[in-house]
């Protein structure tokens, strides 16, 4: 593992931090309006070209990304971060090459999404050009600024700029027109976000699409090893084109209150549109919220299901729900109001549940850690999906069914162990390169540890799913 100085590392963070001077000095540069995309080919850079799922989504290699940012957008980007979240390293302070001192930035601070800037992408020597480029994230992306350490994640979105450069009109990455990359926020294994998408996947569940990258940032002074990120497909763009008969229904990313489902919290405002967003109708997730909370729950049964059935996708959610339980996930609905998305499959008109953001996954976790198996300790009244299925007869055995059916196959210590020992070997010599400030991981060391962490936990999940069952 490579390390730059304790002081050399304060100076970065002075530099940062002097972004509070100068918010109002820098703006977003729009310039080289005449130029030509001398590399578009119709396979590379075309809408009309089917997403590349093999080029793009390779499991079998770490690939390189490279984006150049000039030098003025850069330090946009560092002036919008100060503006919503801070000082750069407000809270860092630990000793040298170790963690952050300081801990999270304290309260999750609720922002508008990070300013887009055009830059340039390169990968296999080819260029895609004036790609918006921002910071994402919720409060991994506040508690790593504001811990000082600027390996934050990005999204990608390869036709932000067309209105501004028309010769970019409907640019696509290989078929994809928005990625995230995602840092693997205090992930010292860098395997949760992948292998846990996989998991899903391999149960039958639609979920996006997963790769290893190292990523090169420049501005201005030559490529800097960002780290190994996590390219993740997003749910929004070829999720929905590719694992769906249609893309004409509904998209929803819930958040806040209202994703909770409690009775009396629907909001419009919580279920935010990704797509048909001029439509003014949210019929669909208020006819969930009436038919989840029906009187013939308690009164007739088989009515409520049936109607519940009509829908949403009970047998779709059941599933998630067995396998995010038995892999132990907590950053999401159970615990917390988001990581989800719902779709309005316009082949049987069911909302149907996508899961979304698993860095935090195949571990007990924080705030109150993953749910146990039964949900013995899921907090009444809040979290009504889980509640009221688990509490049916003909729902909870479909879950101990899936429970079953995961630590058997997806899941069986023998199956994921072998998945874990191939993707380590191939990311370690990316992982352990990593510099401080740009890392979360503090020593290589600790790299393996994890590793053997995530075996020991395949294991007592096993333990834990059998004893349960029986």
């Amino acid at each position: 593992m490579k390390y730059i100085t304790f002081f050399s590392m304060l100076f970065f963070i002075s530099i940062i931090s002097s972004c509070d001077d100068a918010v109002t000095d820098s703006s977003l540069t729009i310039d080289d309006l005449e130029f030509e995309p001398t590399d578009w080919t119709s396979e590379s850079h075309s809408k009309s070209a089917d997403p590349n799922f093999d080029e793009v989504f390779d499991n079998s290699a770490v690939k390189r990304l490279d984006i150049v940012i000039s030098e003025n957008n850069w330090q946009v980007m560092l002036d919008d971060m100060t503006n919503l979240y801070g000082a750069f390293g407000a809270s860092a302070g630990g000793p040298p090459g170790g963690p952050p001192g300081g801990g999270p930035g304290g309260v999750l601070v609720e922002t508008d999404n990070p300013i887009f800037i055009p830059a340039d992408v390169f990968y296999n020597d080819i260029q895609w050009y004036k790609v918006g480029v921002r910071f994402k994230g919720n409060s991994s992306l506040q508690s790593s600024w504001q811990s000082g350490i600027l390996k934050l994640s990005l999204k990608l979105d390869f036709d932000e700029f067309e209105d501004d450069y028309p010769q970019i009109n409907n640019q696509r990455f290989y078929g994809f027109k928005k990625l995230s990359l995602k840092n693997n926020f205090e992930d010292q294994s860098f395997l949760r976000e992948k292998v846990t998408a996989e998991i899903f996947r391999d149960a039958g569940l639609a979920v996006s699409h997963t790769a290893f990258y190292d990523l090169y940032i420049d501005t201005g002074d030559g490529p800097e090893y960002f780290g190994l990120y996590t390219l993740v497909e997003e749910v929004d763009d070829t999720v929905i084109e590719t694992q769906f008969a249609s893309v004409d229904g509904n998209l929803y990313k819930p958040e806040y209150t209202g994703a909770s489902f409690e009775e009396g919290t629907f909001s419009e405002s919580d279920f935010t549109k990704k797509t048909n967003e001029d439509d003014n109708d949210w019929s669909d997730i208020q006819a969930l919220f009436e038919a989840l909370h029906a009187d013939t729950r308690s009164n007739n049964p088989e009515a409520w299901r049936t109607d519940l059935d009509s829908i949403f996708d009970t047998d779709v959610f059941l599933k998630y729900l067995a396998v995010n339980t038995v892999v132990q996930n907590w950053d999401t609905y159970g615990r917390m109001t988001h990581n989800y998305y719902l779709y309005n499959n316009p082949d049987n008109g069911k909302l149907t549940w996508i899961p979304w953001d698993n860095n935090e996954a195949l571990q007990d976790g924080k705030m109150g850690g993953s749910l146990n198996l039964d949900f013995s300790d899921l907090l009444s009244g809040n979290w009504p999906l889980i509640e009221y299925l688990y509490a049916d007869d003909v729902y909870r055995n479909k879950y101990d069914t899936y429970v079953n059916e995961t630590r058997s196959t997806v899941f069986a210590p023998g199956n994921i162990q072998v998945k874990y020992a191939e993707y380590a070997a191939l990311v370690e010599p990316s992982a352990v390169a990593e510099i401080a400030g740009l890392t979360f991981l503090y020593s290589s060391s600790n790299f393996q540890s994890a590793i053997s962490q995530l075996n020991a936990h395949a294991d007592n999940r096993a333990s834990a799913v059998d004893n349960y069952l029986n």
